[in-house]
């Protein structure tokens, strides 16, 4: 699998809350697309992009935060939409791995990230800002029943490597 490590910019999203268990059926989703496309937001011009706000094996799963959001273009009139929060995702550097299978799977493309990737890759997690899945399909719709997904994890520089590449000539001794 190979990681790429891109910066994304800063976004503003719409989104819709929900909070429980990240494995029980997602009704914020068809509530938001529903708003959505009433308002003509909807791809390739406009990205569904998921946020997982807690991590489960810290936090119990009925307390667990998830945010169904769509972005919005610049101008879009929010005061126009009481029913809907806005938000923006801010500017970085994520690491993107690109996930083809089935939903249930999805916790293993973290697993893999944080447990194998991130510990051999030079950079740290950013826990400042949060994991982005961008949704690039409707699994109802995949003959596989598979979602894509492209998992972008917050990350920066990681500040031991920096350390090592100071040229050892300007020592103080």
């Amino acid at each position: 699998m190979e990681i790429i490590v891109k910066k994304l910019p800063e976004t503003e999203v719409a989104y819709i809350r929900r909070t429980g268990s990240y494995f029980e059926p997602q009704d914020h989703w068809g509530r938001l697309i529903g708003w959505a496309s009433t308002q003509g937001l909807y791809p390739p011009q406009e990205s569904f992009i998921g946020i997982s706000l807690d991590n489960p094996d810290l936090v119990e799963s009925k307390d667990c935060r998830h945010d169904a959001c769509v972005t919005i273009p610049e101008g879009f009139n929010k005061e126009e939409h009481q029913e809907i929060r806005f938000k923006k995702i801010d500017t970085g550097d994520y690491a993107l791995y690109p996930f083809y299978d089935t939903p249930d799977k999805l916790h293993r493309a973290y697993q893999y990230m944080f447990g194998e990737w991130l510990p051999n890759s030079g950079y740290d997690p950013d826990y400042d800002r949060h994991n982005l899945e961008f949704n690039l399909n409707n699994p109802a719709e995949d003959a596989e029943g598979k979602c894509r997904v492209d998992l972008y994890v917050p990350v920066r520089t990681n500040i031991a490597d920096e350390f090592t590449e100071l040229p050892h000539d300007n020592l103080i001794t």
